[in-house]
């Protein structure tokens, strides 16, 4: 048996060498479906299927290249010139794919932690609209104006994202200034009512209408409310008319900036003699 696994094939290459070629790409191959099976089972649900299939595919492969290559030596073969050009190509191509590799790896880690999903508000960098999709490459970005943005995934990862609806309820604020001579007890209820009134503005966690600031030309009243994070806007939009109507309604305006000025001496007018 042990002449048997000395005997030379071809060369210097004997039958114990092709064995243990076969063994290792059998495991190389066990290896690579096991890897690429759990990768399919935890992202199935969070990518296109064709894009997950294509990474599949080039993990599987690659996991069988570098076994192969690794055993080259065991079957005699001299793989240092064609490593020598390889090398200088890969340098050439690593270099090239450097920002594409990136991308892919943010794209992985993206579909995998999920701050982010199509149709979420967000904004990231000076971009900010809704998430139209999450490709493997890259993120397209529906703007407020529709335009579509593409931004690469490395970007997206490393960047902070602002996702505006992650949360069910979102917060906006007013500052309500009104005159001095106005009735800020009346106004502050006025307020109160308005925004008890609205179907969508929430009263858990509770709206909040107070006297914030005395300020050189009015009275501030400060108003804080949770609406949910889809109706935010125009909860914010149709609240703000609806407090400006009615406090006109009572006679409660807002007032003009006013300013006093005095003069260390009284101003003289001088009459012109014809």
């Amino acid at each position: 048996m042990i002449d048997l696994l000395g005997y030379k094939v071809y060369g210097d290459v004997t039958v114990h060498d092709i064995l243990f070629v076969v063994v290792v790409m059998a495991l190389a191959t066990i290896l690579a479906r096991i890897v690429t099976t759990n990768i399919r089972r935890i992202l199935i649900d969070k990518m296109k299927r064709d894009q997950l299939e294509l990474m599949l595919k080039m993990i599987y492969f690659g996991i069988i290249t570098v076994a192969f290559v690794s055993v080259t030596p065991a079957l005699g073969l001299n793989l240092s010139g064609l490593l020598v050009a390889g090398g200088i190509a890969g340098i050439v191509i690593g270099f090239a794919s450097q920002s594409v590799v990136s991308n892919l790896i943010s794209g992985i880690f993206l579909i995998s932690e999920k701050p982010i999903k199509i149709g979420d508000q967000i904004s990231v960098g000076d971009v900010a609209g809704f998430v139209e999709d999450i490709n493997i490459i890259s993120t397209i970005v529906r703007t407020y104006d529709g335009l579509y943005v593409r931004i690469p995934n490395e970007k997206v990862f490393t960047s902070n994202i602002t996702n505006y609806v992650a949360n069910v309820a979102r917060r906006f604020e007013y500052v309500v200034g009104i005159r001095y001579s106005d009735d800020a007890e009346k106004a502050v209820e006025i307020i109160k009512r308005l925004v008890e009134e609205h179907p969508f503005a929430l009263k858990i966690p509770e709206p909040q209408v107070f006297v914030d600031e005395l300020g050189d030309n009015s009275v501030n009243i400060k108003v804080r409310i949770w609406a949910p994070s889809t109706e935010w806007y125009t909860v914010k939009m149709d609240l703000l008319w609806k407090i400006k109507k009615e406090l006109e309604a009572n006679g409660i305006e807002i007032p003009f900036p006013q300013r006093t000025v005095w003069f260390a001496n009284e101003p003289k007018i001088a009459n012109n003699q014809k």
